[in-house]
């Protein structure tokens, strides 16, 4: 008999144990921590037996959890080389399939897709979603958009955009009662933190920035944390704090209004956008229309 698997909660709990962080799985799976704590909870309710241990900085696998965690990662890649293998063989080739961070399609890709629509018809575009730091095979993607310092061996690898960092936050936080008028203001304010977080020695936080632009951040009122950089930007722009706007993912918001920039520090990210496919690509027409045109529009692009 087969039983009636959590198969949603399984996965969340290989990442997690293959990971050691639920953060890290959560952004693996494009998901918020929470969920994957509650999945990888119902798990352990429905076993009736613990699985991780659970550390202020890491978590690990018990025995049971180890193994049941080696069994999930055999028989999940198994399924995917079969899948993998069904999918190459009948995508069809006027379909470009782009992988990348669901943060980074929500708010700057999917607005800009119409315009390769409209200029090449032909083409149908799929978007799949991941953590964005690693590379994909070929059947699961065409081409993928990246996010780090562009270290991805073994795929053809071309820069699509920098970033630039600088606080944001909704107009009404500039005449509200507590007025944010200057860096020590931020002491009133709620300071929103992104949680999605590239394996790499320098990351584009609110302590980088401090210390790039030779400033000294003041205790904040409070903090909110989003493991998806999509709500860290909603929640900026409806007003529940101050975020540290990552020019790509805010440009298109301080443009309409609903976001500024109530401080004039900006400073360079130590990370970049990449476009990143598989080397054997090279010649691909619909990956090089797609290159032409994504790199295009990424030029226009210029944050006020």
């Amino acid at each position: 008999m087969i039983l009636n698997l959590p198969f949603a909660a399984l996965r969340a709990f290989e990442a997690v144990s293959r990971h050691g962080s639920f953060s890290e799985a959560a952004n693996e799976l494009g998901v918020g921590q929470s969920a994957v704590s509650q999945h990888v909870k119902s798990l352990e309710e429905w076993l009736g037996q613990d699985l991780i241990t659970r550390g202020s900085r890491r978590s690990f696998p018990t025995r049971d959890g180890a193994r049941l965690a080696l069994s999930i990662s055999e028989g999940l890649g198994q399924i995917s080389e079969i899948c993998e293998d069904i999918r190459d063989k009948h995508r069809d080739d006027k379909t470009i399939v782009i992988s990348c961070h669901p943060g980074f399609a929500f708010i700057w890709l999917f607005p800009r897709l119409l315009s390769f629509d409209q200029a090449h018809p032909e083409f149908a575009i799929s978007i799949t979603t991941d953590t964005g730091l690693r590379g994909f095979a070929r059947s699961e993607a065409d081409i993928g958009i990246r996010y780090g310092t562009g270290d991805f061996p073994g795929y053809e690898v071309l820069p699509l955009m920098r970033e630039d960092l600088s606080p944001v936050c909704a107009p009404g936080l500039v005449t509200g009662p507590k007025p944010l008028l200057s860096l020590k203001d931020l002491a009133y304010h709620t300071q929103i933190r992104d949680e999605f977080a590239p394996t790499t020695t320098e990351l584009p936080t609110w302590e980088y920035w401090a210390r790039e632009s030779g400033q000294t951040l003041p205790k904040p009122a409070r903090t909110r944390s989003f493991g998806q950089t999509n709500m860290v930007v909603q929640a900026a722009i409806q007003g529940d704090g101050v975020a540290l706007g990552r020019s790509p993912l805010v440009m298109d918001a301080l443009r309409d209004g609903r976001l500024i920039k109530p401080f004039a520090e900006t400073v360079p990210s130590p990370l970049k956008y990449w476009l990143v496919y598989p080397e054997d690509q090279r010649k691909s027409r619909k990956i090089a229309l797609f290159v032409k045109w994504i790199t295009a529009e990424a030029a226009t692009q210029k944050l006020r």
